[in-house]
């Protein structure tokens, strides 16, 4: 068996039942110019326990085909997202 791939991404939406949207972005050298680029890919991973929420960063690995489009499955949350601060202004 082969190494089951592994990326750390952030959730982008948490709308479905036990299923996450992550954003991994993977950065390459151009062949010719030899500019480093930024590729962005969206995979959905299943997350039975409902924990990631959007914002939060993710580790996902590969797991067998769960769905049409779900190959992967939530490993951990790495970190929360940060919650909006709401400043209230005081009427004088």
């Amino acid at each position: 068996m082969g190494k089951q791939k592994e990326f750390t991404g952030v959730v982008v939406s948490d709308k479905m039942q036990k299923t996450v949207v992550v954003r991994v972005m993977q950065m390459s050298k151009h062949p010719k110019y030899s500019r480093i680029m930024k590729h962005y890919n969206k995979f959905k991973a299943h997350d039975e326990m409902g924990i990631a929420k959007a914002g939060d960063t993710v580790r996902i690995v590969e797991t067998r085909p769960l769905s049409k489009d779900k190959r992967f499955r939530v490993a951990a949350v790495v970190r929360k997202a940060q919650a909006a601060r709401i400043v209230l202004k005081e009427e004088v």
